[in-house]
């Protein structure tokens, strides 16, 4: 790769962190404000759309920055978009039973709590072929 691209990759690989730092930011502050239940419906629904924006612009970035890698680098991405996928919906049909099957408690396992797993699935998935694919 010549020095260019290397220049491009890195500073879209920083958009892609100072997005996801602001979706994070924006979604944790989304979240405590509608903790007030004082606040009308109307602007409610709209204080919950705002980190979509900054996702949506978070994953084009994302994108990008996968477009711009290796083939190699590439294909551990895409695998490990599989397997996270595959696990996270795992994940939710394993809690969609268990909630008809048994009380689940609110405060561990809605949406507001089970999201986080998906990143754990992706990265660790990157984690864990990033080594195979480095002993090849």
């Amino acid at each position: 790769m010549d020095k260019p691209a290397v220049a491009d990759k890195r500073h879209t690989g920083r958009r892609v962190v100072i997005l996801a730092g602001l979706w994070l930011a924006a979604y944790f502050a989304a979240r405590g404000i509608l903790e007030n239940a004082g606040i009308a419906s109307w602007a409610r629904a709209l204080i919950a759309l705002i980190p979509v924006p900054i996702f949506a612009g978070f994953l084009r970035a994302y994108v990008g920055l996968i477009r711009s890698m290796d083939e190699l680098e590439r294909k551990i991405h895409v695998e490990a978009l599989a397997i996270a996928f595959s696990l996270g919906l795992l994940l939710l049909t394993t809690l969609a039973l268990m909630q008809r099957a048994v009380t689940l408690s609110f405060e561990d396992w809605s949406y507001a709590h089970v999201w986080v797993f998906f990143p754990i699935f992706y990265f660790g998935a990157i984690g864990i072929l990033s080594s195979r694919y480095q002993g090849e």
